[in-house]
Parts: structure tokens; sequence; C-alpha cells
């Protein structure tokens, strides 16, 4: 699968979105949608309406890159924030785990998949 650094952050748009959008459109919706800066070296991923395909968008030290993947059979499951606004509303985002991503990637689903209890370094 995927092998980040420790210190990329990975997001979750939990909305729905057009696959046919690209670098400089993704980008716009990790400003508006997630409040975040595209450009701060962590991965955001987005999926399509039929949650058989997701984008994910990185920055790297020059630029850019998109993974994109389509399900041939099946779908992905999309986590939802378990936290809402003020407003009652579902934020339009989540930060998960990077074994979380590789559970997502390889068919499971990270928020039934029960783990072991391990010891575990609070993030800063």
């Amino acid at each position: 699968m995927l092998s980040l650094p420790a210190s990329v952050k990975i997001f979750v748009y939990t909305g729905v979105t057009d696959m046919r959008r690209s670098f400089d459109r993704l980008a716009q919706m990790v400003e508006e949608h997630l409040g975040q800066n595209p450009e701060s070296g962590h991965l955001y991923l987005f999926f399509s309406r039929r949650r058989d395909c997701v984008k994910m968008l990185l920055w790297e030290n020059d630029g850019f890159a998109i993974w994109y993947k389509r399900l041939e059979l099946g779908t992905f499951s999309v986590p939802v924030a378990s936290v809402r606004r003020a407003d009652g509303s579902q934020p339009d985002g989540v930060e998960i785990r990077a074994r979380d991503l590789n559970l997502l990637l390889s068919g499971a689903d990270p928020v039934s998949f029960t783990r072991r209890k391990r010891f575990e370094r609070p993030s800063v």
C-alpha cells in the first residue's frame, strides 16, 4: 500500500466529489471545505458519488500529486465525523490514521474493524 511519513496527516472529504476534478479544483476544495492549506504536505481523500472511486491529493516539495483508484466491484467505506458542529450539521471532513487509510483502501471498514488495545503516543 502507501508508506507515508509520520508527520503526514490524512483528511477525508466526506461529501461527494466530481471525479473529473483535477489538481487545482481539488486544492480549492481542500481550502473551502476542509479549511486546510493544500500545500501543507498532508494527504487529502475525495470519493465519488457511488463510492467506487477515490482520489488522493498530496503536495510534494515541487508540486501536487494525485493518486486515483477505481474499484471494479464493491465500494469504499467513507468515514463520517463522530462529532457535530454547534448547529448540528456534520463537518465536511474527518481526519483518519495511516493504518485506517490502509484498511480503507484494502476493502475493510475501519470503523467496524476491531483492534486490540495497544500503547499509542498522543499526536502533536
